[in-house]
């Protein structure tokens, strides 16, 4: 039995699986259901913590935990007592205090969670911390993946793009090494983090050489935001280089897919025809999301094993 939700590495490849079959079990009760709802988690409080803006991230949390018929607290340091200088342990020492059952924390430090963890008797879940990782991302593109294509053992996957910046890449290919896809990472040299030569994944800088035998590929947001420096010369130059268009999506086997976490940069990393073209499941790995949270709540609090 695990307690929190950390790192995709907390996960071998029976848990994981079990989580995918869960969400599975999760999307098939609610079809059922009149009222989108379950009783699952009622009387249970489970408080977002979000230190770093985000939507997607946010709101499926939230909806997973109303669905389950848990309440939810929503707590985001912009107007709260961290701009006042509260440290995250004051912070998490009165979530304590009002009884949180789980904390879903995002941060911009690496290893936050973690430090929460040690704070809190509830269980933590990791929404994404610096540029470390985002395990329930990682689940939700697995999930999405064995939905589509069937399968995940023995998948060829490309990730492409700002791997360096990316803490969906670093639980991608964890997740999936785990449960027996083969990862490929493609970008610039200068978007890979050193050491990447220790991951579970093969490296490769020539996209047009990887694509023809690729079941997979996810795009990466270019993430601007935590570039301080040039790490390349310019939109255009990234664009024709790691791109995804229509004409490379013509190099893909006619079964393979497209998946982006999102937000994107339409017209940097994804043109807008691959975005919205039949091959995509951006919007079906938003809606998957929210099962697999749901699926992850109930397991961390539901009172089964995983």
């Amino acid at each position: 039995m695990i307690r929190h939700l950390l790192s995709a590495a907390d996960l071998d490849r029976d848990l994981a699986t079990l989580v995918l079959d869960t969400a599975r079990e999760m999307d098939a009760a609610m079809a059922a259901r009149e009222v989108k709802k379950l009783p699952t988690l009622r009387g249970r409080t489970v408080v977002n913590l979000f230190y770093e803006d985000s939507t997607r991230t946010r709101i499926s949390f939230e909806a997973a935990s109303k669905r389950l018929s848990a309440d939810v607290i929503n707590f985001s340091a912009k107007g709260s007592s961290v701009s006042k200088g509260e440290s995250l342990k004051d912070t998490a020492l009165t979530l304590q205090a009002m009884g949180a059952d789980a904390v879903v924390i995002r941060h911009s430090a690496s290893g936050a969670p973690h430090r929460l963890a040690g704070w809190v008797n509830g269980s933590v879940l990791n929404a994404g911390d610096g540029t470390h990782e985002h395990p329930t991302q990682a689940l939700l593109d697995a999930y999405t993946m064995r939905h589509r294509l069937g399968r995940l053992d023995g998948l060829k996957v490309a990730i492409v793009g700002d791997v360096l910046h990316s803490r969906v890449a670093r639980s991608n290919v964890l997740l999936l090494h785990t449960l027996g896809a083969e990862v490929t990472l493609i970008g610039p040299p200068t978007l890979l983090p050193v050491g990447v030569e220790t991951w579970p994944t093969t490296v490769n800088y020539d996209l047009d050489a990887v694509l023809p035998d690729r079941d997979v590929v996810m795009m990466l947001r270019v993430q601007r935001e935590r570039m301080g420096d040039s790490f390349f010369p310019s939109a255009r130059e990234y664009a024709r280089r790691y791109g995804l268009d229509a004409a490379r999506m013509r190099l893909l086997p006619e079964h393979a897919v497209v998946m982006h976490p999102g937000p994107m940069n339409r017209g940097m990393e994804i043109a807008p025809e691959v975005a919205d073209s039949a091959r995509s499941t951006i919007v079906e790995q938003v809606a998957n999301g929210v099962s697999v949270r749901m699926a992850v709540l109930y397991l961390l609090l539901g009172g089964k094993t995983v």
